[in-house]
This record gives C-alpha cells, structure tokens and sequence, in this order.
C-alpha cells in the first residue's frame, strides 16, 4: 500500500523544512520473511504474521528481511530522506535492549507460502521459493553466503528494547541505498535486518506486512521529482539543497 502526498510549495515556504515541491509517500511492505540458522536450508516463515532477529535461547540466529516496491517514484527523482518503522512486537524476557542495524541486500529472494504460525520462533517446513538461511529461493537457489547476502555495514542502527514501534531515522547510508535503487545503480532487493547474534536468547520478534492486528513494516520517503525529462542531467545531485531560499 503506498501513501501519497505532494507538499504545496507556500505550506513548505511557511514551514521551511522541506524543499518546494518535495514529495512525501510512504510504502509498506511487499514482502518479508526470516532466515532461520539451518545448514540445510529447511525452515522459512514467508506467509507467517512475524519475523525474527537475533538470536533464540540455543544460540541459533535469525535475520528477517523485506522489502518495498518503490517503482512509482519517478526514475532521476532525488531522495531527501528515509525512515523505516517496524513494530517489535516480542522480546524476551528481562532481557536488556539491543541493537539492530539495517543492512543493505544484494541478492533478490523469495517469499513464499510457509506460515510457521504463533509464535513462529522455530519457523516451519521451507515452500517452493521461500528464502531460507542458505537459499534465496527454494529449493534450487543460493545465497553466495549461508545467512543472506548483504552489505556488513549498517545503513542504520538504533536500540529496540521494549514492545512498541520503532523507526529507524533517515541517514545518508539510508538515503544513498533508496537513491541507488531509484538510479539504478543496485538493484532494489530490500534489507536484512541483524540483531544481535553473540549470545543466546537476544531474539526479537517484529509483526511482518501479513499481521493484521499491526501495522506493516513501513518505508517513509521524502523526494524530489526530476526537472528534466530525462533526470537529473548529470545524475550528480551532491550540490543540491533541500532547504528553501
């Protein structure tokens, strides 16, 4: 579901926060699932309401990962900023907050129809075309490495303690992954979200777009439309400000 509103330019003037014309949409989205740890490559989640982070009371990890269809921005359009806001709906037990860093994927991968249910933890049987922790599609697909395939520095990283929403702030790391799938420079394959996976029982469980009782993950994008009809001439939009005169 994508929302969409273009900001009048005497609004944004008054305000001065954004830049004349600037457009705000926001994306939830359209798939998302969990790499469970298993050197076979056996469970997924792609259909179930939840994902998971961190690691379960075995020590074995999970990394969900999702993504957003952002084909209606307009291609050369400039991006101002990006938000991503997840609702972290498990935790366990007194166990302290944790950071969860927002990794860029490089590989497409699948979701497909696996449901392992309430509460979801252990994952469930991997269907045809599911991501897994080795496949980026079942059963005949691989990621080049076991556990998905992504940058190894955060785009961005927050502590997630107790239930609630929460939302990583736009950063350039954000800003540049979004401007690179508009370019096309990257291919748009979303992220992985890595919690942490150095101790047992750090696990975080977050409500994925099939929970109907919260809110999808949701991507926040503040951009400017190309003055072109061929975009931005040179592509370079480093000297561009989003400040009104």
């Amino acid at each position: 579901m994508i929302h969409k509103s273009l900001s009048v330019f005497v609004l944004l003037a008054c305000c001065g926060g954004l830049a004349a014309g600037a457009v705000i949409v926001d994306f939830e989205s359209v798939a998302d699932n969990t790499l469970y740890e298993s050197t076979s490559g056996a469970l997924s989640n792609g259909a179930g309401e939840f994902c998971f982070v961190g690691a379960n009371s075995t020590g074995n990890r999970r990394r969900a990962v999702m993504s957003f269809d952002l084909s209606s921005i307009p291609a050369g359009s400039q991006i101002l900023s990006v938000t991503l806001t997840v609702h972290l709906s498990q935790k366990p037990p007194a166990a302290p907050a944790t950071t969860v860093g927002v990794h860029r994927l490089t590989a497409m991968w699948g979701e497909s129809t696996s449901d392992a249910g309430t509460p979801g933890g252990n994952g469930t049987a991997a269907a045809v075309g599911d991501a897994t922790w080795i496949h980026t599609f079942s059963p005949g697909s691989l990621w080049a490495t076991a556990g998905g395939d992504f940058i190894a520095g955060a785009s961005s990283s927050i502590p997630v303690d107790a239930v609630g929403s929460y939302t990583w702030g736009s950063t350039p790391g954000l800003v540049a992954d979004v401007q690179s799938w508009i370019y096309g420079t990257n291919g748009n394959f979303g992220w992985l979200l890595l919690g942490d996976e150095s101790t047992n029982q750090t696990a975080r469980r977050f409500d994925t777009r099939e929970n109907l009782t919260a809110t999808a993950p949701t991507l926040s994008i503040v951009y400017l439309e190309s003055i072109f009809a061929d975009g931005f001439e040179s592509g370079d939009t480093s000297a561009w400000s989003s400040v009104v005169p």
